[in-house]
This record gives structure tokens, sequence and C-alpha cells, in this order.
């Protein structure tokens, strides 16, 4: 049996586990992060991931000081206004459109766009960069016991760790969470996603679009130009029989479709590379903590894909984590530490979760007199300037 020490083991190998290793081995932490399956970096292999991640400005600052940033920043898509169209009335056509412009509160946009298997690939890359660094894909967590002063790990191979702290960023099913004893709530809405990207004629500005229709939002993220075409990302939420359906339709009639879903916003849409579906769901952890143990991402909260609040929430955690760890260096993953990430994070997090289900129950409606009612809502929340300057740093984790 291999036994080794670190201050720190991550579980999770996805852009949030990266992320996290990154950030800690950076600032000088020595790090073992582990994941059982090894992590797809290229666009064409079984089991890329087809979905993309948009990044807000704290979070791109968080990216920089990991030394991610500057390997990402010449692939990304800016997002300088958030469109939001609701074409909720008797015909798929755009009655109400509100444009949330980054201008009004920064110099700089919301945020940038990049596909997920990407950011995996410079990730990883940056991994192999730091010394502090011991990043072992294709071997899982096991187990832990902690103490007060110490956690052991197991792993899937038969190393044994000692370190100080144990972050689970394993998902929503997370095994370092149900090592710890901690249950999570879930909300099923019946929904699945279907991803993927399209090409289209008119320009998109750098506009992120939400449709709203019903089933869920349609949303349009910029993407740089593929085969001299404005390219954009695209999350179409319907009902989960449904999203099946479309994802295996022939690709002329997927086409048309989208195009029909979208209310003919860009004009014709057509499809480019693979179509996935990903469930849909709300989950929240009833702590964030455990002896010697922190959860981040999806291990601690999951929300449906609406205002990009998903991977942006998970970096929030780290940045709050990592922030403790560099105040107090030798009380690393000690129960006062672990207190106050508690403190700070989890009230807002439950926040956050509900917001982002009710706003996707908003956009679930179909009967027409709640879509008329979601469109007077959205029309009333932009009328007022201090409201929707709010609305916006509220997005961006501001406030």
């Amino acid at each position: 049996m291999e036994r080794i020490s670190a201050d720190i083991v991550i579980a999770g190998g996805g852009v949030a586990g990266l992320s996290c290793a990154a950030a800690f081995g950076a600032a000088g932490f020595s790090v073992v992060c582990v994941d059982p399956a090894p992590p797809v970096t290229d666009n064409n292999s079984v089991g890329t991931d087809h979905r993309t991640t948009a990044f807000f400005q704290g979070s791109r600052n968080f990216l920089a000081d990991a030394g991610i940033w500057d390997k990402l920043d010449a692939h990304a898509a800016p997002l300088q206004v958030m469109r939001i169209v609701d074409a909720g009335g008797v015909d798929p056509e755009p009655r109400v459109i509100k444009d949330f412009n980054a201008s009004d509160i920064s110099d700089l946009p919301f945020g940038w766009n990049l596909p997920n298997w990407l950011l995996r690939r410079e990730m990883v890359a940056r991994l192999t960069e730091l010394d502090t660094v011991d990043f072992r894909a294709g071997v899982g967590f096991k187990s832990m016991t902690t103490r007060e002063t110490e956690a052991l790990v197991m792993l899937t191979d038969g190393t044994q760790v000692r370190c100080k702290l144990v972050i689970g960023a394993d998902g929503r099913n997370s095994a370092v969470r149900q090592a710890a004893g901690i249950e999570a709530k879930t909300t099923r809405y019946g929904q699945k996603a279907v991803v993927f990207a399209v090409t289209h004629e008119a320009p998109h500005y750098n506009i992120s679009t939400e449709v709203h229709r019903s089933g869920g939002p349609f949303t349009l993220v910029p993407l740089p130009d593929q085969d001299r075409k404005p390219c954009s990302a695209v999350v179409w939420m319907e009902n989960g029989a449904e999203v099946l359906r479309l994802r295996d339709l022939p690709e002329d009639e997927f086409n048309k479709a989208a195009t029909e879903r979208s209310a003919n916003i860009y004009g014709p849409l057509r499809v480019v590379g693979k179509r996935q579906a990903w469930p849909i769901i709300s989950q929240v952890a009833d702590r964030m903590t455990a002896q010697r143990c922190a959860l981040v991402a999806e291990a601690a909260h999951v929300v449906p894909p609406i205002g990009a609040q998903g991977l942006n929430m998970s970096l929030g955690d780290m940045i709050c984590l990592l922030d403790l760890a560099k105040e107090r260096p030798e009380g690393l993953g000690d129960a006062q530490m672990l207190a106050t990430y508690e403190r700070r994070r989890h009230s807002e997090v439950v926040l956050r979760v509900k917001g982002v289900d009710a706003l996707n129950r908003a956009s679930i409606a179909g009967a027409q007199s709640i879509r008329d009612l979601r469109a007077k809502g959205i029309e009333a929340l932009y009328s007022v300037a201090p409201v929707r300057k709010v609305l916006m740093e509220m997005g961006l984790g501001a406030r």
C-alpha cells in the first residue's frame, strides 16, 4: 500500500475539481486530485462534454490567479448583453425583448463563454505545470476517516493519503458527501436539456439570449465563429420525452424545429457537431461541511442551466474556501475554518437555488394565462432602472 501526505485531497476531475486543484496548487498548497474517469479533452471522442460554460467576472479573476485564464482567453466569446425574449403568445414569435447590458454596471462584459471539453484540456495542461499538484486520472475516492487534526483518505488504487482537508468536487452523486453522512434534497422537474451548437446568418453581437415559451428556456450563448459564420451554443430545455425525441430527429427536421423554437431571432439555425441530452434537477446539500471536509460545486448544489449560475456558484465556493485557507494556513481544514465557510456559503447557496428554481418553474409554464403573466413580469422588472441594476449585480454574484 502506498502512503503519501498532502495538504488537500480533491475528489473530482471535472471543470470544478480541476479549477479547484489549480487554484490551491497555485497558492502553494500541496494537492492530490483524483477522478475515476480520465478527462476527455478533445471535441470528437466518445464521452466528450459538448456543453459550454460562461464565466462571470469574479470567476475569470479566480481562474487568472490560478494561472488558467491566459490559456483560455483566446478561445473565449465575451457576453456583453443578456437578452430575455418572451415568445409565449399564440404564435412562437417575440412579443417582449429586454436587454440587460453589462455597460450599465461595468466596463467589462458580464462574462465569457467556453466549451467544456476545451476547459478540461487547458486545465489539465495547467496542472502539469504545478509541482504542488498530483493529478491522478483513473483513480477515485473510496473512503475517508477523519479526526480532529487530520483526515485519512483511501483511494481506489489502494493508496492512502494523509491530509488536512478533503474537498468534495465530485458531482451531484458525490461519494465524499455520502462518506461524510451529509444528506441532500433533490427536486425533479421532468425536464431534460438537449445541448448542441449552431451556426446562423445573423451575428450574435456578443448577446446571450434566453427565449421563453413553455417547457423551459431556449438559450443561445455566443461562441467564436465557425466556418466563417456566427456560432452559438444552445441549451434547449423541455420535458424529458420531448428532448429525447428532438435529439434523435433527422438533422433537417431538427434545424427547422430549433429555428422555430428560437423565435427565428437569428434566422435559420444549422446544428454543428453532436446533440446530447442532460437531466435537469435542483439539489442542495443539508450542509456543506463535516469534520475535515468541505463540499463545493455540484457536490453541494445543482441548479437548472438558467442565467449561467451553476459553475459560477461553484467557483464562488472555491473563492471563499481559498480565501479562508490563505488567511489562516495553519488552520487549514480545522473546525474554525469550516464553520466560517459554512456560515458564508450555505445560506447564499440555498437562496440562489430557490431563485433559479422559481425562474425555471416560471419558464416551464404552458398555460397561456401564466405565460402572459410572465411577460408582464419581465416588462415590470426591466422598466425600473434601479431594480434592473440590482438584478444584474445579483446575477453576477456581486450582491
